[in-house]
């Protein structure tokens, strides 16, 4: 393999529905992936409670995915 070139390109797509609710399409995954805020993240960016449904973070998944 050439080393110059990526061995994978990731294709994702992430569409805002409203607020910090965001839907991303992932690769090998049926259903899209939810996004949201919840606790401390949702006072930090304004968010009141129950404005929008509760949902785990970006911040959330990146933390899960490196301690995988």
């Amino acid at each position: 393999m050439d080393s110059n070139r990526p061995a994978y390109v990731s294709k994702v797509s992430v569409v805002r529905r409203q607020g910090p609710i965001r839907e991303a399409r992932l690769p090998a995954e049926e259903q899209p992936v939810v996004f949201g805020t919840h606790g401390a993240v949702r006072e930090h960016y304004g968010v009141a409670p129950g404005q929008y449904p509760e949902r785990a973070t970006t911040l959330d998944y990146v933390v899960a995915a490196a301690a995988g």
